[in-house]
């Protein structure tokens, strides 16, 4: 596959489809865009069906601020970024004298003109970056943008499943990023140079900022976007983050009552995931055919790996001791769900 960018074509959307009140960093609609934010306004976060025309795009991501902020402190800031493992770089041949250059390409709109910051940045090699500048012209338009960043012959990136690679887009910052010259070869950090010139798109409720058909891929051209299957796609978000119970009274996995309060149960991921997961329980209940609907209250993993782990179901009273038993969703499917969490 030729894009790094995994869902640039923001069509997977495990989480949900729209968050509101954002006001700090996390993972909020659309699969591995992280929202990178520091007291730089409130957004509602979509994924929209707002797409250029005939280009073959269903979604786009969308920001919409809800809370102005039209004067930034020095180290507020607003990005979107996804990070990448080194081991799928190690093709760049970065750090050598045959590195790749990166083409960055994208479709995006906004209402508020001006110039916005690409950024890379080397997170294996004391947070080296390099940016560049781009301009929404015209308001309310789709605009395709391309931006080529050189090769960088220092620093390889670690053969590994960490994050190595953080692609953002810059969507507002203070003088903490802005007061200097931006840094448009490669170079080692200065916060001053990361985001010079860069609009606030915080400034004003009536802002909003789409994207969609990201590809970053190796080479000085942009090629045409790398259309995947839904399948496909799904999958390799799943690696970083899955859920599984939005079924009603769906059995999750099976395993045994170790006392009235107390099961344990063994988890068989969808896709083998990044690294072992984080495990968090949403309106689930567990049944042992004797004793139906016992509410989960807590849940602990143990013996986590990337393909199984085995989780110590803490629920309230009702269930047999040494019984056989099932963690299933609620009859509320909408809510009902077991998450597993490896992102980058």
């Amino acid at each position: 596959m030729k894009n790094i960018i995994i869902n640039g074509d923001m069509s997977i959307a495990q989480r949900g489809t729209s968050t509101s009140s954002i006001t700090s960093n996390g993972y909020y609609t659309v699969d591995r865009l992280q929202t990178v934010a520091s007291s730089l306004g409130t957004w509602t976060q979509s994924q929209s069906t707002d797409v250029p025309t005939g280009q073959g795009f269903a979604t786009s991501l969308k920001m919409d601020c809800t809370t102005a902020d039209a004067s930034p402190s020095a180290s507020d800031e607003l990005r979107i970024r996804q990070n990448v493992e080194g081991q799928n770089l190690q093709y760049l041949k970065k750090g050598t004298a045959n590195a790749e250059s990166l083409t960055l390409s994208f479709w995006v709109k906004s209402n508020k003109t001006g110039t916005y910051i690409a950024e890379l940045m080397d997170n294996d090699n004391s947070n080296r970056h390099i940016g560049n500048a781009y301009t929404i012209s015209s308001a309310d338009t789709w605009e395709k943008k391309t931006i080529t960043f050189a090769g960088d012959t220092t620093g390889a990136f670690s053969n590994d499943n960490g994050a190595s690679l953080a692609v953002s887009f810059w969507l507002g910052a203070g003088s903490t990023y802005t007061s200097g010259t931006l840094q448009t070869s490669w170079g080692s950090l200065a916060q001053a140079n990361r985001a010079v010139g860069q609009v606030n798109l915080a400034d004003s409720t009536a802002n909003e900022w789409y994207v969609t058909g990201v590809q970053l891929e190796a080479g000085t051209t942009a090629s045409d976007f790398e259309f995947l299957p839904v399948d496909v796609n799904l999958a390799r978000c799943q690696r970083y983050f899955q859920f599984m119970g939005t079924v009603a009274s769906c059995s999750i996995a099976s395993g045994m009552s170790q006392n009235s309060t107390q099961s344990v149960f063994t988890v068989h991921y969808i896709t083998n995931m990044r690294s072992a997961p984080t495990h968090a329980a949403t309106d689930l209940n567990i049944t042992d055919n004797v004793n139906y609907g016992p509410a989960v209250t807590s849940v602990t993993s143990t013996n986590a790996g990337t393909s199984t782990s085995r989780l110590i179901v803490a629920h309230a009273s009702d269930a047999t001791a040494l019984r056989g038993a099932f963690l299933r969703s609620s009859s509320t499917a909408s809510t009902s769900r077991l998450t597993l969490d490896s992102e980058l």
